[in-house]
């Protein structure tokens, strides 16, 4: 069994910040890629950010490159979201993902079940 669960989520006005947590455990627990999507009512699922655990690449989507930071812990299979200067198209459930890719997630990749991430205007 593998639980994936985050954590960080609330309610920001525009401009302030937030530091999204996940943690992984069980099996499998070396995860090459954990990362962060998105969803909002009515839009598609996001691309946010990704790390992987043996190179370090980092990859961010387009609409966040600048403001957020991802970064891990390979040790305790960690990954954490730091959002600056949030917006309010920010606003979405954030779910951390955990497999083999790097923006785009396969049948394979398993889910955490979101933290809701509100930004008021």
């Amino acid at each position: 069994q593998v639980h994936i669960e985050e954590s960080g989520g609330g309610l920001v006005q525009a401009g302030g910040s937030l530091r999204l947590s996940c943690a992984a455990s069980g099996r499998p627990f070396n995860f090459y890629t954990m990362g962060w999507f998105r969803q909002a009512p009515g839009r598609e699922r996001e691309f946010v950010a990704s790390i992987t655990r043996t190179t370090g690449g980092i990859y961010y989507g387009d609409s966040v490159k600048g403001r957020f930071t991802i970064t891990r812990d390979n040790p305790k299979n960690e990954v954490f979201l730091q959002m600056n200067s949030l917006k309010p198209e920010d606003t979405a459930v954030y779910y951390c993902a955990a497999g083999i890719f790097t923006t785009t997630p396969s049948q394979s990749t398993l889910w955490g079940q979101g933290t809701q991430v509100t930004v008021s205007s």
